[in-house]
């Protein structure tokens, strides 16, 4: 049962219907509503900047970027995506030809655990993009909340022959750039180079990898 002192908790209950466990701080089950993609955050704020087209992930989502729920924790990125999708990461990966490389690329499925990013602030519906990029403070933030456009399974990337709904590209597309960021992120740090979202943060004409 829900404990209704709990804003959090009640929150992702009642207002998402994303089922908790119980403890402190409150956990998301994950497989239930939603698989989850975790990425080095640098990595993913490239990729959905790809996703968008313009580069700079996270501040204006645009059509191609706009559909799914994004968190930061720990230098992570957790990327919401649809239920199932865990299993089918590994021969996707394959499919792609991504999987012979160590790609920092893992999914969580059922019975896996998520930390609960705060909600957005009551009556915004949304919250601000955090100043921390990386979610390297420790707890998880929200970059991209549930919300307006971005609401249950609907919003997330499928592997449905039609793509993802809302705004969300499909899942082989998501999954495509993502990896192909996590092994530029790969190779950068082997050769002892801050990753180029980094390097360019805070111009306005960045512009993100074009894969070769």
């Amino acid at each position: 049962m829900v404990d209704p002192i709990d804003p959090v908790r009640h929150w992702y209950e009642n207002e998402q219907g994303w089922p908790t466990v119980p403890g402190d701080p409150v956990r998301l089950s994950v497989g239930v509503r939603f698989d989850v993609l975790d990425v080095p955050a640098e990595a993913g704020h490239a990729a959905l900047g790809r996703l968008r087209g313009d580069g700079r992930a996270g501040l204006r989502p645009g059509p191609a970027a706009a559909g799914f729920p994004v968190a930061l924790q720990r230098g992570r990125m957790l990327l919401l995506v649809a239920a199932g999708s865990a299993e089918e990461l590994p021969g996707l990966l394959d499919w792609l030809e991504w999987g012979t490389l160590a790609l920092d690329l893992a999914a969580i499925g059922a019975g896996g655990l998520i930390d609960a990013p705060p909600p957005p602030t009551a009556g915004r519906g949304a919250v601000r993009p955090p100043a921390d990029r990386t979610g390297s403070q420790g707890a998880a933030v929200w970059l991209r909340p549930p919300g307006p456009g971005r609401e249950g399974e609907a919003s997330l990337p499928t592997l449905s022959a039609t793509g993802g709904r809302g705004g969300a590209p499909d899942l082989v597309r998501l999954v495509s750039t993502v990896a192909t960021e996590c092994h530029r992120v790969r190779l950068l740090r082997a050769c002892d180079r801050p990753p180029a979202d980094l390097r360019e943060a805070g111009r306005t004409d960045a512009q993100p990898f074009a894969r070769s």
